[in-house]
C-alpha cells in the first residue's frame, strides 16, 4: 500500500509543480521558500521542537503552545511549519525571529527525507488532524516522538480513511501520540488503528486562546478614532461568494438601521482587491484600512485589507459574523470573538469545528443562519436588544473559560517526550 501511495505522489509531481508555479506567478506571497515544498532550501537546525500549523487559524490556535515552548525550553530552537503563505505571515507577525519558519514538504519521499535531514527535530507536534503517511513514517523511522495536538476526526473522514485502512493503520502505528479533542475523536482514531495506550483525551487548545492584555482598550480607541459613535458589525474571514451575501444582508439592515457600519474582512489577502472591486461595482461607499482615514457619515463599509488585525476589529465592533460558514468552507474560529465577549452569528457550514459550534448553539452563545435574509434578521435582533446581545456574549465567554486547560494537559504529556536534549 505504501509503494502504491508513493507512486501516486510522484504521479502528482508534475501537476503539483505546475500548480505551485502558477500560484507563485499570480500571487507573489507564494514565491519565498517555494523550493521547500519540494525539499530544497530548508534551514539547518539542531534538534528543534517542531510545531506544524496549516494556516492562519491553526497558527493562532498554536500560539499559546509555541509561547509555552519558548518559555519552558529557552535553550531549544522552535521550528514552526505551515502550508500557506498567510500562515507564514501570521507566524512572523506573532513571533518574528523567536522561531524559525519553514513550509512543510509535499509527500514526495525525497522531499520528506530532505526536510528531516536538514531540520532534525527532537519532537513533532502537529495541530489538529494533518495525516501525512510519509512524514509520519519518517518520524517513526528516526524515532522522533510525534503528537497530534487537539486531534479531531469527523465520522465522514473516518469512512474515507477506512478505504485506505492498511496505509493509515500503518501510519498511526509509528509511536504516534493522539491528544484528542474528545472521547468521540479518540474512538475514531482507535478504529483506524491508533494505539490505545498512546491515545488520550486532552481537549482542544483553541479554548486556551490568549489575547493581548491591551486589546480591548486598543479596540475602543480604534473605534472612536475610525467609526465614531455609530453601531458597527463585522463579517470576518469571508470567502468567495460570501461577501455578496453579507452585503445583501447589510443592505437590508440599512433599511432599519441607517447609521450602521459594516467591517468586511476577506480571509485571504489575494482577494482584497477583488472585494474592493465588488464594493465599487455595487456603488457602496467604502473606506479601506490601508487608507488610514476616518469613516464619514456616508461610509457604509470599512474594508479590512490588512493581515493580522481581525482581533482588533472584533474588539472595535458590536456583533461578529464569522465567515467561511455561509459557503461550504467549514467555518472559522468562533473563539476569538467569544474571548472578547461579542455576540456571534455563523452560517450553517461549520464542519471544521462542529463540536465547538454545537456547544455554542447549546449554550445560546451564538446564532446560526442559513442565508442573507436570516443574517440580517439575526443582526437586527442583536442591535435592537442590547441585553440579549450582552447575554449571548457573556455565554460565549463563560463557555470558553469553562473549557480552558487543554494546553496544560498537553504540556504535561509532552514534557517526557521532549526530554532535556
Amino acid at each position: 500500500m505504501r509503494l502504491v501511495y508513493n507512486l501516486f505522489t510522484y504521479v502528482l509531481f508534475l501537476p503539483y509543480t505546475v500548480y505551485w508555479l502558477a500560484r507563485a506567478v499570480l500571487n507573489p506571497s507564494y514565491r519565498p521558500k517555494i523550493g521547500q515544498r519540494f525539499g530544497w532550501g530548508y534551514p539547518r537546525l539542531d534538534r528543534p521542537i517542531w510545531i506544524h500549523a496549516v494556516s492562519v487559524g491553526e497558527v493562532v490556535a498554536a500560539a499559546p503552545l509555541i509561547r509555552a515552548m519558548l518559555r519552558d525550553y529557552p535553550d531549544r530552537q522552535v521550528l514552526v511549519s505551515t502550508v500557506t503563505p498567510t500562515g507564514a505571515a501570521r507566524v512572523d507577525a506573532l513571533f518574528g525571529d523567536q522561531v524559525t519558519h519553514a513550509y512543510i514538504p509535499f509527500e514526495f519521499p525525497h522531499a520528506v527525507r530532505a526536510f528531516f535531514a536538514a531540520t532534525n527535530p527532537a519532537i513533532a507536534m502537529i495541530m489538529e488532524t494533518e495525516i501525512w503517511p510519509n512524514l509520519y513514517e519518517g518520524c517513526g523511522r528516526r524515532k522522533i516522538p510525534l503528537v497530534l495536538v487537539s486531534a479531531r476526526i469527523s465520522p465522514k473522514s473516518v469512512n474515507g480513511y477506512r478505504k485506505l485502512l492498511p496505509l493509515f493503520r500503518e501510519t498511526l502505528s509509528h509511536g504516534i501520540v493522539i491528544a484528542a479533542q474528545s472521547q468521540a475523536d479518540a474512538d475514531r482514531f482507535l478504529s483506524l488503528g491508533a494505539s490505545e495506550e498512546r491515545t488520550r483525551v486532552t481537549g482542544n487548545i483553541k479554548f486556551d486562546i490568549e489575547l493581548p492584555a491591551d486589546l480591548v482598550e486598543r479596540g475602543v480607541d480604534f473605534r472612536a478614532a475610525t467609526f465614531g459613535s455609530r453601531p458597527v458589525w463585522i463579517a470576518a474571514s469571508t470567502h468567495e461568494g460570501e461577501e455578496q451575501l453579507v452585503l445583501d444582508a447589510h443592505a437590508k439592515l440599512l433599511e432599519s438601521h441607517a447609521d450602521l457600519l459594516l467591517v468586511l474582512v476577506p480571509r485571504h489577502p489575494e482577494r482584497f482587491a477583488g472585494v474592493r472591486e465588488l464594493l465599487d461595482r455595487r456603488g457602496i461607499p467604502t473606506i479601506a484600512r490601508t487608507e488610514d482615514r476616518r469613516a464619514t457619515a456616508d461610509t457604509s463599509v470599512f474594508l479590512g485589507d490588512t493581515m493580522g488585525e481581525v482581533p482588533l476589529f472584533y474588539a472595535a465592533t458590536d456583533i461578529a459574523f464569522v465567515g467561511g460558514s455561509l459557503v461550504p468552507i467549514g467555518g472559522h474560529n468562533l473563539l476569538e470573538p467569544a474571548a472578547l465577549g461579542k455576540p456571534i452569528v455563523t452560517g450553517p457550514h461549520v464542519f471544521n469545528a462542529q463540536e465547538i459550534a454545537d456547544r455554542f448553539l447549546t449554550e445560546d452563545a451564538c446564532r446560526m443562519v442559513d442565508d442573507a435574509a436570516e443574517l440580517a434578521t439575526a443582526v437586527a435582533e442583536l442591535l435592537d436588544e442590547p441585553g440579549l446581545a450582552a447575554q449571548m456574549g457573556a455565554n460565549g465567554l463563560a463557555l470558553l473559560e469553562k473549557n480552558r486547560g487543554a494546553l496544560g494537559r498537553l504540556l504535561e504529556m509532552g514534557r517526557p517526550l521532549i526530554g532535556g536534549d
